[in-house]
């Protein structure tokens, strides 16, 4: 298996990965199927502002990706980042989600980002376990914050802190 950073290439797979987590999956709180227009500009976005966008790949096959972004937009929180990683139903169990999420990490620390946060559904354990054993840690639970498929959606907040740089000057 093969980890790299994602390319205009990739954007059929990732386009078909992203659609099938929105039909099939609370991961992704819409119903509206994205088309390769929208992950074109979310792509050329994230590479723009310096985020990474990376894909795990076997065989010349996309079995997912993983990518980090913008937490919120005001500058207090320009060292923060929030990821996401999705894979193909068959690719899940094998390491793809590992070895992507350590390139996504590895990524961000080296671009000196402090904190990187990641919003779960709560009935996602697999998830939630997932993001354990990474080292993230809960932060809390919002309930009915969201709402897929009729019915409302709980949010699990995790964190990692990325290193232990001192809080920027005033």
């Amino acid at each position: 298996m093969n980890i790299r950073p994602a390319t205009q290439a990739d954007l059929p797979a990732i386009l078909e990965i992203h659609n099938d987590a929105i039909r099939r999956l609370d991961a992704i709180w819409t119903e509206t199927e994205e088309t390769l227009e929208d992950r074109r500009a979310w792509l050329m976005d994230r590479q723009e502002k310096g985020f990474g966008v990376f894909v795990a790949e076997e065989a010349g096959k996309v079995l997912g990706h993983a990518g980090y972004g913008a937490y919120r937009p005001r500058s207090g929180y320009d060292r923060t980042v929030e990821h996401s990683i999705y894979l193909r139903e068959e690719a899940q169990g094998r390491g793809a989600g590992k070895a992507l999420m350590d390139a996504v990490i590895a990524d961000a620390r080296t671009k000196g980002f402090h904190v990187m946060v990641a919003v779960v559904d709560a009935k996602n354990t697999g998830s939630i376990a997932f993001h354990e054993r990474l080292g993230f840690v809960h932060m809390g639970m919002l309930p009915q914050a969201g709402h897929k498929f009729g019915r409302w959606l709980d949010q699990v907040n995790m964190y990692l802190i990325l290193n232990d740089d001192p809080a920027p000057g005033a």
